[in-house]
């Protein structure tokens, strides 16, 4: 079955989840429709909406014209198993002693390291971009230098990668967030494929809102690796759920924007104390002043 795709930008945020809204409302109606914010440093939104059949170009047209968005790109993807693909394409990956790794490469797990088990299938946060390898090396090394998380967050949490690597090395409960319900479905389903039910806690919600997440605090570590804006917005949060000492393992931002969300955070209370660059993506490590 032929899939298409229809892609557009815009630089408002609020615009840019109305025209994702309106997209629904097409015939032929897309199966899938996705609003993200470009992780390049301009300021703009991007608008996809997936078609399996061709989609209406004068009514994308007009539609991209009434919300100021940029002209649509429509184009025709090839007929790929994209799971087999990324399973032949993604290896196994090191980040001090966490070995992350799909069950394709599972005799391939070396001695001594500790395995986290993620499928190709949820690719997001399998330890090779490198946000998640940098908050995987900064817990590494805390826990090298003798730091022991005894309540540990993971806002944002993904495929909750960095969670479960939390709960490997200690006993605590970490809990486990995510805006997203498809999200805290495949943190749950990891959860389970690693043997850490009971250990790892996965919860729904936007940021630091909600009752639970209120409940457990204050932690003594967040992770937060996330996107800029998101990153800046609970910055005050993050210090009500913290105390004095706690640390913050922060990213998902270019190296580009570390310095804004740095000044958010010292405003909030908190010092820098590591920054790691992998390419063009910065992990801070932050403690609590």
């Amino acid at each position: 079955m032929p899939t298409f795709t229809a892609l557009t930008t815009l630089p408002d945020e609020a615009r840019a989840e109305a025209l994702g809204e309106a997209l629904e409302d097409l015939d032929p109606a897309p199966v899938g429709v996705g609003v993200f914010e470009l992780e390049d440093g301009s300021g703009l939104w991007e608008v996809g909406a997936y078609f399996t059949e061709s989609p209406d170009d004068i009514a994308l047209t007009l539609i991209a014209a009434a919300f100021g968005a940029a002209e649509f790109a429509v184009s025709e993807l090839p007929e790929i198993d994209w799971v087999a693909h990324v399973r032949r394409e993604l290896k196994p990956v090191e980040a001090g002693r966490f070995f992350v790794y799909g069950s394709h490469d599972a005799d391939k797990v070396p001695a001594g390291r500790i395995p986290l088990l993620i499928e190709a299938a949820m690719a997001f946060g399998t330890g090779h971009h490198g946000t998640t390898l940098g908050c995987l090396k900064a817990l590494d090394r805390l826990a090298t230098q003798g730091f022991v998380g005894k309540n540990v967050i993971d806002v944002g949490c993904g495929t909750a990668v960095l969670a479960m690597a939390a709960a490997r090395i200690w006993p605590d409960t970490v809990l486990a967030t995510d805006i997203d319900a498809v999200a805290v479905e495949v943190a749950e389903a990891n959860v389970d494929a690693n043997g850490l039910q009971g250990r790892v806690d996965c919860l729904e919600a936007v940021g630091f809102d909600h009752p639970e997440i209120a409940r457990r605090a204050p932690y003594d570590l967040v992770f937060a690796n996330i996107l800029k804006g998101p990153l800046i917005q609970i910055a005050p949060d993050m210090a009500k759920h913290t105390v004095a000492g706690s640390l913050a393992i922060l990213s998902g931002l270019l190296t580009t924007q570390a310095e804004d969300v740095l000044t958010a955070y010292r405003a909030a209370g908190f010092e820098l104390v590591q920054r790691d660059d992998i390419g063009e993506w910065s992990t801070l490590v932050l403690r609590r002043a």
